[in-house]
């Protein structure tokens, strides 16, 4: 379970994102990222049951993302980001596959998975793959189960014009012009408050799993 003392951090951090508090908070800071690693430890565990592309040689510290934000480049000049975030990776050790993805923040946490914004050529691969097997994904997400816990897949951000590559006759068009394949599932703080929080997060990732397959299949 996440514990309420990482919720805590997490909510003043929001009130006070500067480094001279941040510095002050620095061992809540610790304690709240042993947290997330301890969660993300059972997490793996569970979903290397369900999803055998997860590394046996995954280490839990290097899937929690780093808090600090790279401001370089950006208006927004607040130092730390107000969430813990936890990316699962999928096919290997590196990214640039489907993944699950856990947000922890107070209010606006979540879990997903599937490929958000696809590199260029795995994206038209994944396209090729929906032209000649769309009934596959369409078996998928359009499950009743997993439209009630994703939503309508389909209501992703799309292309305003159609792929080149396709007409827009098509009867997968919907699907076609899609940006991203992405499963997205909102939590309240109490359910990973829960004792059993990573039991429950990982049934989600389960019907998430035949996503992800249909994904990496299509970019193998």
């Amino acid at each position: 379970m996440i514990q309420r003392h990482t919720f805590e951090f997490l909510a003043e951090l929001v009130e006070n994102n500067n480094r001279e508090w941040f510095q002050a908070n620095k061992q809540r800071y610790e304690a709240a990222r042993d947290n997330v690693i301890e969660f993300t430890a059972g997490w793996i565990n569970l979903l290397q049951k369900i999803d055998p592309s997860i590394d046996d040689a995954l280490d839990a510290k290097k899937c929690v993302m780093r808090i600090y934000r790279d401001i370089r480049f950006r208006k927004d000049k607040t130092p730390y980001k107000n969430n813990f975030g936890v990316s699962i990776p999928t096919k290997g050790l590196k990214l640039g596959r489907a993944e699950y993805y856990l947000q922890i923040s107070p209010a606006n946490s979540f879990i997903a998975g599937g490929y958000w914004m696809p590199e260029t050529n795995h994206l038209k691969a994944i396209r090729q793959e929906i032209d000649y097997n769309a009934n596959d994904l369409k078996k998928i997400i359009d499950d009743p189960e997993f439209i009630n816990l994703f939503g309508e897949f389909r209501k992703q951000e799309q292309l305003k014009n159609v792929p080149r590559e396709y007409s827009p006759d098509n009867e997968n068009i919907d699907l076609l012009k899609l940006k991203s394949f992405v499963a997205f599932h909102q939590l309240k703080d109490e359910n990973l408050l829960l004792k059993d929080a990573v039991t429950d997060i990982a049934a989600i990732c389960s019907k998430i799993y035949p996503l992800n397959v249909f994904l990496n299949n299509a970019i193998t």
